[in-house]
């Protein structure tokens, strides 16, 4: 770690890989304000329309892993550099086309730019001094959500009052910026793992395997989850998955370790990001709903999409103030104590949401809550995991963490769709979500909030790691925000 480096220099570095996270988390939620119209701007039917969202999650699922592993072995700055690339790329491409083929590959290219979230986080540990550390992981951690949250009424806006390419343009402007700031500010630091191999055939079976996984997920309920295909996509994932892992366990140099992964300590703290995720994207689904269902359902508040952007936008700005403020709640109490605290708040957030639900400051509210947990959450992940792996791994074990977060709103998405499609009304004619449907989601992401502390409070505390000498890395260089009492 380069501790001597100036403070300036640490900042600029902080500030610029947590821009980097926050501008590739927004091309995710570029396009959910043109939802709507995607059939009538690409000339296609809906089906096909929401394949420019779903590719999108697919490329980023199986390309996060990869860049971390690559990350480790050819140096992180490399890797964030290249993943700025696919990022103007699909944004000239979405920006250009007029058809939902050119549109699906740019928004998998787009997709591709999601590793520099994981390769972010495990730059820091390289490169900035240790009593700063916890709180640039959580800024750092945290864009992935702040981009989210920001994204939508950001795009709303530019939707509205301008053409849909406009978005495009602006994101490939954007993602200019980033990768000029990157090549300027960031250091290169030597690959932690240089001279190992890359498990190109873990790599593949990984990618097949969380591909079969996330497609039945997140088009169960559009191709009926007791379809044919549905259920052959679980099959052949659960397959692929087992045959994968087969072969981590056997290769020298796999792309995620497994043994490592199965500690309890860095199990634990997976399992938790992926009921977080679960739990951060409920909320994300329900309130917009809620905020623009018509005023004459009785229980909808009629607000446009720009409104509605603008009522949830304050959420993505508590979690960007919350999350340094749970650096330093971090380096007093430990990673496990801000993870348990993260999932209590998002849990008295949408507690909250149930008697608020009628008013849009009320929402508002609930979702600032909802975020400053998320915020708290995210920000103690990184550490609880780079507390546990060798320094050889950071990049990857982040990778595979960042997964599991996505993974969670992959499965949220589904559960919680379910649930609304289920709990309709009928009114003028018109099939819509019962006002009891978007009470029991909110429940749900309560209860799910609940498990996630649980969960947490399982972990085990970290242990200091004793170097003798001629013994291999150390699992951690354990520092006092790194171990929990």
């Amino acid at each position: 770690m380069e501790a001597s480096q100036p403070t300036a220099r640490v900042n600029g570095v902080v500030a610029v890989l947590a821009l980097a996270g926050t501008t590739a988390a927004i091309m995710q939620t570029l396009v959910t304000p043109l939802i709507g119209e995607l059939p009538r701007i690409l000339h296609t039917g809906t089906s096909n329309a929401t394949w420019v969202i779903t590719v999108t999650l697919l490329v980023a699922a199986v390309c996060v892993p990869v860049s971390g592993r690559l990350g480790d072995l050819i140096g992180k700055r490399r890797m964030l550099l290249a993943c700025s690339v696919p990022l103007v790329a699909g944004s000239v491409v979405c920006a250009l086309s007029s058809s939902v083929l050119p549109m699906i590959i740019g928004r998998g290219l787009q997709g591709m730019g999601m590793g520099m979230v994981p390769l972010g986080i495990a730059l820091l540990r390289d490169v900035v001094p240790e009593e700063r550390l916890s709180s640039s992981i959580a800024l750092v951690s945290a864009s992935m959500g702040i981009g989210g949250g920001l994204g939508l009424p950001i795009a709303a806006a530019v939707a509205e009052y301008a053409s849909w390419r406009v978005l495009f343009w602006g994101s490939a402007v954007l993602a200019v910026v980033i990768a000029v700031l990157l090549w300027l500010t960031i250091p290169d630091v030597p690959a932690a793992a240089r001279g190992e191999r890359f498990d190109a055939p873990g790599a593949v079976g990984l990618g097949v395997g969380l591909v079969a996984l996330l497609l039945a997920v997140s088009k169960g309920a559009d191709w009926g989850w007791g379809s044919g295909t549905t259920l052959g996509l679980f099959a052949a994932a659960v397959v692929v998955l087992l045959a994968w892992g087969l072969w981590e366990l056997r290769t020298r140099q796999p792309i995620i370790d497994l043994r490592t992964t199965a500690r309890p300590r860095v199990l634990l703290s997976n399992v938790a990001s992926v009921f977080v995720g679960f739990g951060m994207y409920a909320s994300m689904l329900i309130m917009p709903q809620l905020l623009q269902f018509p005023e004459q359902t009785g229980y909808g508040l009629g607000q446009s999409i720009l409104a509605t952007g603008l009522w949830m936008a304050p959420g993505g700005i508590m979690m960007m103030i919350v999350s340094p403020l749970g650096g330093r709640l971090t380096d007093a109490r430990g990673p496990k104590f801000t993870l348990i605290a993260g999932a209590l708040v998002l849990a008295v957030g949408y507690g909250a949401s149930l008697p608020l639900m009628g008013h849009a400051w009320g929402l508002m509210l609930s979702a600032m809550i909802v975020n400053s947990g998320v915020g708290l959450a995210y920000g103690a992940m990184p550490a609880l995991i780079m507390s546990s792996v060798p320094m050889s791994e950071t990049a990857a074990a982040n990778g595979f963490n960042t997964l599991m977060r996505s993974l969670g709103t992959s499965i949220g998405s589904a559960v919680i769709g379910v649930v609304l499609s289920q709990m309709t009304v009928t009114l003028g004619g018109y099939t819509l979500i019962s006002e009891n449907g978007f009470r029991t989601g909110l429940i749900i992401g309560c209860g799910i909030a609940l498990v996630s502390a649980v969960i947490a409070a399982a972990i085990p505390a970290a242990r200091r790691s004793v170097v003798s000498s001629g013994s291999p890395e150390p699992v951690a260089a354990a520092s006092h925000a790194e171990i929990d009492g």
